[in-house]
């Protein structure tokens, strides 16, 4: 039985990879930050099939530490901080995780045991201004934030640690992948929970940035399988998971307000608030090469993601409601 340990196991790429890791028959082993308080919601029906263990991305001892207790196979890094908005008023405190963290795993991986193979969860904000399009593997990286320069970083140390030390230590350079378990404060999120609490009658209005955006996205479960084939090739190599197409904000607002049978422009509201410092306009992936060499592909289409999200929150806030949680 292989032995895999998650950094960010509680995040919505955790649970999905957690949940295809356990399917394939691993033993799984996931890293957390010690807390008063443990937000377990994703992973909570998974509690009984894995082990959780206290560690930190800023400790290098708890690194060394839990790799040689637990002897894992693969290491799966997932932990950061993600929210770009926060990356803006939290700016050193996403280095410190997002990038310095991916050396400090590394270094741990190196001191005990070369033979552990590594998994850096890359980011399409790396590519940021987009210099190409669609954006490849050898696409150059101009990021727009402080978390996409972070990723950059984390991306070029893995890559630095596979040549000179030579590691199996992979970058996956996701686009924007989701689920009904993403975060309320991303995008997709924020708009199918909106439109659920508008057609319940529980708000009258969302309030959103650039619609004009446009993004690459799709189903997060179909993107923890990309993950473990990467790890899974005779050589290390870096690859571009996305679904190749791309689409506005108000394209996501206009397919989830319709779902519901509501028309987006009359609820839609726009908030100069929410705009980035600097926008990122279009990411589109080219995952040719995911296709060709790991079989790669997307099995839930743009539309059927929104849906799905969109009945998700519905579904719970319906459940809030009648438990009595929520009075209309």
């Amino acid at each position: 039985m292989p032995t895999a340990l998650i950094t960010g196991i509680t995040g919505q790429d955790g649970s999905y990879l957690t949940e295809f890791l356990l399917q394939q028959g691993y033993r799984v082993v996931g890293m957390v930050r010690r807390a008063s308080t443990h937000n377990y919601e994703r992973i909570q029906h998974l509690l009984d099939k894995i082990t959780i263990v206290q560690g930190d991305l800023h400790d290098q001892g708890s690194l060394l530490s839990l790799l040689e207790e637990y002897k894992p196979d693969e290491v799966y890094n997932l932990a950061a901080q993600s929210f770009v908005p926060t990356s803006w008023s939290q700016p050193a405190l996403t280095g410190e995780v997002t990038a310095l963290g991916v050396t400090r795993m590394l270094e741990a991986i190196r001191y005990v045991n070369p033979k552990i193979r590594f998994y850096q969860a890359s980011s399409s904000e790396m590519f940021g201004k987009a210099l190409e399009v669609p954006q490849r593997e050898t696409t150059p990286f101009y990021p727009r934030s402080p978390y996409g320069v972070a990723k950059v970083y984390g991306h070029w140390i893995t890559v630095n640690y596979r040549e000179s030390f030579g590691l199996f230590a992979v970058s996956g350079i996701l686009f924007n992948h989701e689920s009904p378990r993403r975060g309320l404060e991303f995008v997709t999120r924020k708009v199918s929970d909106g439109v659920a609490r508008i057609k319940l009658g529980l708000a009258n209005e969302l309030r959103l940035g650039n619609l004009e955006a446009r993004r690459d996205w799709g189903f997060a479960g179909d993107y923890v399988r990309a993950m473990w084939l990467m790890l899974q090739q005779e050589r290390p190599e870096d690859f571009v998971v996305g679904t190749g197409e791309t689409h506005s904000v108000r394209e996501l607002c206009e397919l989830a307000f319709g779902h519901v049978g509501l028309d987006y422009r009359d609820y839609v509201v726009q908030d100069e608030r929410l705009y980035r410092p600097a926008e990122v306009d279009l990411l589109i992936a080219d995952p040719s090469k995911a296709r060709a060499r790991l079989g790669w592909e997307p099995t839930v289409s743009f539309p059927e993601l929104v849906r799905m999200m969109v009945d998700a929150d519905l579904e719970r806030w319906k459940a809030k409601i009648a438990s009595g949680q929520l009075v209309r």
